[in-house]
């Protein structure tokens, strides 16, 4: 499976974004990948402090799905992104990862368990968070995992997806500068690969407020692609292979003497 993770930043302009979207998948897909992942937050950006997503967010089968299933479709790829997804609560929304196939399909939608109430900022102000359950999806023969940004903080999530059969977690984040903050970023992107013996694809926003530094690590920890500090995309290569051979000489998910998954 080839994986194109897509670096960029998204505006307050979701009609804008849309049009960023179909652009970005459309250059992506030249490389002919099974998977773009494109970054958090794409439908529209982050409020500013004391402001609200509430009017941004939308349902499932709303104008920015589409245009996810619309260009999923035209380019014969599937599609990772994130957006704001209405929930019970009006004034809360989901920060949600939605998933499509080549085909249009809806493969799943994550919904961000751990909220970044920290550095200063309260994510939970703004949205509410999702049910604590692992979100698996399968794209061809192989089987990722859903993470969003600061669930990177938290191994036991990244476990969880491992223990529900993840090959690789698929992270896309809007991940904010600040001090030791790109080391922060680096340093558990490559944690969460190594612990886990899986492929780990992050795609970020950039810009004036985000890092970017989106990347592909494999599963000793080596970062197989990366885009840097400006838009752009990169690919890599998922093997099958690579992650048996890896496993068998480094078996240490079968050498654990704890679990934090029920019996």
């Amino acid at each position: 499976m080839r994986i194109a993770v897509v670096q960029t930043a998204s505006s307050y302009d979701k009609a804008a974004n849309r049009d960023l979207v179909t652009r970005l998948v459309a250059e992506a897909a030249g490389g002919q990948p099974d998977l773009v992942v494109l970054p958090e937050a794409m439908m529209s950006d982050f409020a500013v402090e004391g402001a609200s997503v509430a009017e941004a967010a939308e349902p499932l089968d709303g104008e920015f799905v589409a245009t996810l299933r619309k260009a999923a479709i035209e380019h014969g790829v599937a599609i990772v992104a994130g957006m704001f997804e209405r929930s019970c609560d009006e004034r809360r929304p989901y920060n949600t990862l939605l998933a499509v196939g080549a085909d249009g399909t809806l493969l799943g939608a994550y919904r961000k368990i751990h909220l970044y109430d920290a550095f200063g900022y309260k994510e939970s102000e703004q949205l509410t968070p999702g049910d604590v359950a692992p979100v698996v999806i399968q794209i061809g023969d192989h089987s990722l995992g859903l993470m969003t940004c600061y669930d990177l903080r938290f191994p036991e999530l990244s476990r969880a997806l491992i223990d529900a059969g993840a090959e690789v977690l698929v992270i896309p984040a809007a991940w904010v500068h600040g001090p030791l903050k790109e080391h922060h970023w680096t340093t558990l992107l490559t944690a969460r690969a190594v612990e886990n013996t899986c492929y780990v694809a992050a795609a970020a926003q950039n810009g004036k407020k985000y890092c970017g530094l989106s990347q592909v690590i494999d599963p000793q920890g080596i970062a197989v692609a990366a885009v840097g500090e400006s838009d752009g995309h990169a690919y890599a290569d998922v093997s099958a292979a690579r992650l048996a051979d890896v496993r068998m000489r480094n078996p240490s998910l079968l050498n654990r003497r704890y679990s934090v998954t029920p019996k």
